[in-house]
């Protein structure tokens, strides 16, 4: 059965009081960071107090940019005590995507990634849409509300972002969306963010990454070691798939006691989403969609089904099971 907007829009608004305290923990990219700030502003006089948290720690130029320039305020969930809050939020994720969103149940979840879990009082997935964002702006529409330059801007940015520019899985609605908020962003500020400088940090990385490559039939596979953030792998797998002839690209690295695996492809052929959640799944968290997923393993599982965790066995170990 189809729900329209204004039945989303009233059971959100249903799971809240005037006397809520509400939490929305976010793996902070600009789709998690926009939707979250679409949340913020649909609560505003509705609740007594909304904060959001990261995760994880912001290393990505365009991020750390996007977070200061749209003044977005964020405490790291180290600093959060879970007992001043009495609702939850998670968006652009879901429960089982990283170990930290299991901490707390939430009242609500909305997400643009294939359903993996149903633990929330209201939950509005799409996997169909391009970007959480995209939903978010329909609430945002719904509910009447005349979105802020900075807002407007985060969401405009987020839908970019996560469709490539259109160029991944897309909706009529995901083009609406960015369409309606162009109206209101600030295109000055949104270029600003798209062309933060990359971080000197991370040249060496690149370096790494196209002199240990190995490629095999159109695909590039890289194992980088030690990485100082998950983002690195996640720049360094666009970046192969600017390479002529390139149709997928598989960059993996270690992070906080775990191997991260980040996977891009054209989106013609295997569905990369579906791919990493049969073979990765088993062993650790893993999804995506189409043309872009992501793997997460604790080094302690890897040991399983890995006899050694010297980079190459574990690169070998990779492409066999993607082939």
């Amino acid at each position: 059965m189809t729900i329209s907007a204004a039945e989303r829009l009233r059971r959100f608004y249903a799971r809240f009081s005037g006397g809520d305290h509400v939490l929305i923990p976010i793996n902070a990219d600009p789709d998690a960071i926009a939707s979250a700030m679409a949340v913020k502003r649909l609560l505003w006089r509705r609740v007594s107090s909304v904060t959001i948290t990261n995760i994880n720690i912001i290393k990505r130029p365009d991020n750390i940019l996007m977070v200061r320039l749209l003044d977005v305020d964020l405490v790291h969930i180290e600093q959060i005590n879970n007992s001043d809050f009495n609702r939850y939020v998670i968006v652009d994720a879901q429960p089982d995507h990283h170990e930290y969103f299991s901490m707390f149940r939430p009242d609500v979840i909305i997400d643009h990634h294939p359903v993996s879990c149903d633990v929330a009082d209201y939950a509005d997935i799409r996997p169909e849409y391009g970007a959480t964002a995209s939903i978010m702006t329909e609430y945002l529409k719904t509910a009447k509300i005349k979105p802020s330059v900075k807002l407007a801007t985060g969401l405009f940015y987020a839908i970019k972002t996560d469709t490539n520019n259109f160029k991944r899985q897309t909706l009529i609605e995901d083009v609406r969306a960015f369409q309606f908020l162009y109206k209101y962003a600030n295109m000055h500020l949104d270029q600003r963010i798209e062309q933060a400088e990359i971080n000197p940090e991370f040249l060496k990385y690149f370096t790494s990454a196209i002199r240990n490559r190995v490629q095999k039939n159109g695909k590039i596979f890289v194992h980088l070691g030690t990485v100082s953030s998950p983002d690195i792998c996640v720049l360094i797998a666009d970046f192969f798939m600017t390479v002529s002839s390139i149709t997928w690209s598989v960059v993996a690295g270690y992070h906080d006691k775990k191997l991260i695996i980040i996977i891009r492809n054209d989106g013609i052929r295997r569905d990369a989403g579906k791919l990493a959640k049969r073979v990765f799944g088993r062993i650790g968290s893993a999804g995506g969609h189409k043309s872009m997923a992501r793997a997460e393993i604790f080094r302690r599982d890897l040991k399983k089904h890995i006899p050694h965790n010297r980079q190459s066995y574990v690169l070998k170990w990779i492409i066999n099971q993607i082939g």
